[in-house]
């Protein structure tokens, strides 16, 4: 752990404990070590973490698919936990605060994309599978009251992906028809949170009935198994169109969702795990004047918003599982299996 220890070593004169976390000392070496303890520079707190979350992002770290490679790193985008200390310049009275973490780092100064300075936290920083973790004063937000430790960390970069893509991209209205494609990841369940708090009318697609049977108590409206033939003919045809749809797959299903775009309607996406679409229906695009928006993570001012969002319709994200430290390596393998209903949770 020599390496590790060099990239987080504290300030002179600080002689920290060890703390555990979990490291990925290559594709695919998960382990749950020792670090030493890091310590918050000028404008910085040191956050105890409580409760973090795994994103499909961690995944891809994990296994190599990701740009930006480097090791050993701690990987963890999402967390909630309280400040124990705090930098040079940071007023005390952030002391024992409790926090949720802003994994969207240096965004810039325009709302309308980030710049290329702007990371995820996770990598290249060290991330929030950490009993501890020193993050800037400014990517941190009081945690809502009416969250548990576990939902507070499973809100952040979910929540953050989720209001960009459905209010500030999509903009979507009260009343809308609303599709949200494959429900049961952690975005897709807090965008249908988001939409029924909203206003606005939402129905989702799966592979797995028992998730479209979860996403009707949350308030879907209707659900469709996208895996049968031709699925989109018959639903779009007793739930569409749609004036919005969120989508994180692409591949070759994504000329389905053109199909069921309402003229005027706005397709908004911040994935591709199924990769690129074989081939684009530029015609049915221009000619019903669709919008196709891409978007990722959010600018600080998105993060406040959808906080307070959060907080006035006392909105919880949903929790699949929670594991100990010791047992991340369970909660990497349950993502990879596409297992989970909801965000996959590490309490510290």
């Amino acid at each position: 752990m020599v390496a590790l220890a060099a990239r987080i070593r504290p300030r002179a004169g600080i002689s920290p404990a060890d703390v555990k976390a979990a490291v990925l000392q290559g594709i695919n070496e998960l382990v749950v070590d020792t670090v030493p303890q890091p310590a918050p520079k000028s404008g910085e707190v040191l956050v105890r973490i409580q409760a973090a979350a795994l994103n499909h992002r961690d995944v891809w770290i994990k296994i190599g698919q990701y740009a930006g490679l480097h090791f050993p790193i701690i990987p963890g985008s999402d967390g909630a936990g309280t400040v124990v200390e705090v930098g040079e310049g940071v007023d005390s009275a952030w002391m024992e605060r409790e926090v949720i973490i802003n994994p969207s780092f240096d965004w810039g100064h325009s709302e309308r994309a980030q710049e290329p300075r702007f990371t995820i936290l996770g990598l290249p920083h060290h991330g929030t599978l950490a009993e501890f973790i020193r993050v800037p004063l400014s990517q941190v937000a009081p945690k809502p009251s009416h969250l548990s430790w576990e939902e507070a960390a499973a809100l952040p970069l979910a929540g953050l992906t989720a209001f960009r893509a459905l209010f500030r991209r999509a903009q979507l209205q009260p009343h809308e028809r609303v599709l949200i494609n494959g429900i049961g990841a952690g975005t897709a369940l807090i965008a249908l949170q988001f939409a029924v708090a909203a206003g606005a009318l939402p129905c989702v697609t799966s592979s797995t009935p028992s998730k479209l049977e979860k996403a009707h108590e949350l308030g879907a409206k209707a659900g469709v198994l996208y895996n049968l033939p031709d699925w989109h003919v018959e639903f779009g045809r007793h739930h569409g169109p749609f004036d919005v749809i969120v989508d994180s797959a692409g591949g070759s299903g994504f000329d389905h969702l053109i199909d069921l775009a309402a003229p005027g309607g706005r397709i908004v996406f911040f994935g591709a795990t199924r990769g690129n679409p074989p081939e684009l229906s530029m015609r049915k695009v221009f000619w019903r004047q669709l919008s196709l928006l891409g978007t990722t993570m959010g600018s600080p001012a998105d993060f406040a918003d959808m906080v307070d969002f959060v907080k006035n319709h006392a909105i919880r994200p949903v929790v699949d599982t929670v594991f100990p430290l010791e047992k991340a390596s369970e909660a990497f393998q349950r993502m990879e299996r596409g297992e989970q209903f909801g965000k996959l949770v590490i309490r510290l």
